[in-house]
């Protein structure tokens, strides 16, 4: 008898090893519309698929694949319908799915980071449900008479919820500071623009998380990649304080004076007691076109509390500027160079491409530069808080 618990003991310690050096995923998909699920393996941005498992009749399916590091993971079906996990060699992860919308509504056990990256998924899902609620009411009252005062209350509400959701994630952050989930937090995005963590001083948590995880997970490629991207934000911040230090010229020759589409001579200086963009843009640049349908939905956030763009085309046709700013209905200032053949202003304001703009105060003092998407967002937000 001895003997045998003698040869037992080894295998046991073997197997238990082995064990070690693998996550076991299995789960439960209830009304499962397909025969296949899938694992993939996310090398930072970009997953890799390991594996695929046959979904049995009574919906269950099992996963078990090779890991030597905490890591992340996505389980699910190809067309974007799949949920995140994050775990550690050794665990032994249970998913139930209660809808074939698998990232609506699921548990999961045996993996403490996959329950947060659940935690915090269900969390934005949840606000953005109540958002894009919020968005279709607003449009639905645009052109009604109740607009001008049902409108600002519900961009408060839009404001407050977009404001809970980044103070949540910011609480996650400094509750699991050591753990890759924060990562998650980090980059979590209300859409393909904005970030929740949208403020220019929240680059401080980007360096809090990056600190935190070269103690605890130096060697992990997704630490690597984070230190890498701290790197890039440090730069981009001292750019803009450059920008702003160089960008201090004569207010006399800063002062545009120029027609707009329906012929009526506009200056820059008429504006005073707002923040105002001066934006260059030719019609004919894709980049432009891209970025006057986001310039949109600033204008339409921000122009009520104080917001004005005045924006100045380069281009040679004349009837051509004009019909794209109709078509795409262009609601701010549109003027025009005198002689676009020669762009005394564009020069003025050592214009090399287009999209540029510069950022005024109300004194009309230039207060940034070349801010677009996520720059513009967060300065705006800076300037108008709620």
């Amino acid at each position: 008898m001895k003997r045998i618990l003698i040869l037992l003991i080894p295998v046991m310690i073997v197997a238990g090893c082995k064990n070690k050096d693998r996550v076991r995923v299995d789960g439960i998909v209830k009304d499962n519309p397909v025969n296949y699920i899938y694992i993939n393996k996310v090398d930072v941005d970009t997953p890799v698929l390991l594996d695929s498992s046959k979904i049995r009749k009574d919906g269950s399916f099992r996963f078990s694949v090779k890991a030597t590091v905490p890591d992340f993971y996505q389980v699910g079906y190809p067309d974007s319908n799949f949920i995140t996990l994050l775990a550690e060699p050794g665990e032994k992860i249970h998913l139930s799915f209660n809808t074939n919308h698998l990232y609506n509504n699921y548990t999961v056990t045996g993996s403490k980071g996959s329950e947060l990256i659940r935690e915090l998924d269900l969390k934005l899902l949840e606000t953005k449900i109540k958002l894009d609620s919020l968005s279709k009411i607003y449009k639905e009252i645009l052109n009604k008479p109740s607009f001008a005062t049902e409108g600002p209350i519900l961009e408060n509400e839009y404001q407050d919820l977009v404001k809970q959701q980044r103070m949540y994630n910011i609480g996650f952050i400094i509750k699991n500071i050591s753990s890759l989930a924060a990562i998650k937090a980090l980059y979590q995005k209300f859409n393909e623009e904005t970030y929740v963590l949208y403020e220019g001083r929240d680059l401080q948590y980007l360096k809090i998380v990056t600190d935190s995880l070269k103690r605890h997970y130096p060697e992990s490629k997704h630490t690597k990649a984070l230190v890498k991207n701290f790197e890039k934000e440090m730069n981009n911040l001292y750019a803009r304080q450059l920008e702003k230090i160089a960008s201090s010229i004569p207010e006399t020759k800063l002062d545009p004076d120029l027609k707009d589409i329906n012929g009526k001579r506009i200056a820059l200086s008429s504006l005073r007691g707002k923040y105002v963009l001066l934006a260059f843009w030719s019609a004919n640049s894709k980049d432009c076109i891209a970025e006057n349908l986001q310039l949109k939905e600033f204008y339409k956030v921000y122009h009520r509390k104080g917001f004005e763009i005045y924006q100045i085309n380069v281009d040679e046709d004349e009837s051509h500027w004009k019909a794209s700013v109709k078509y795409d209905e262009l609601p701010w200032i549109n003027t025009r160079e005198d002689d676009p053949a020669n762009p005394k202003i564009a020069r003025l304001f050592n214009i090399r491409n287009v999209p540029s703009n510069y950022l005024f105060d109300p004194k009309g003092n230039i207060i940034g530069s070349n801010l677009h998407g996520r720059n513009l967002q967060i300065k705006l937000n800076q300037l108008f808080p709620n």
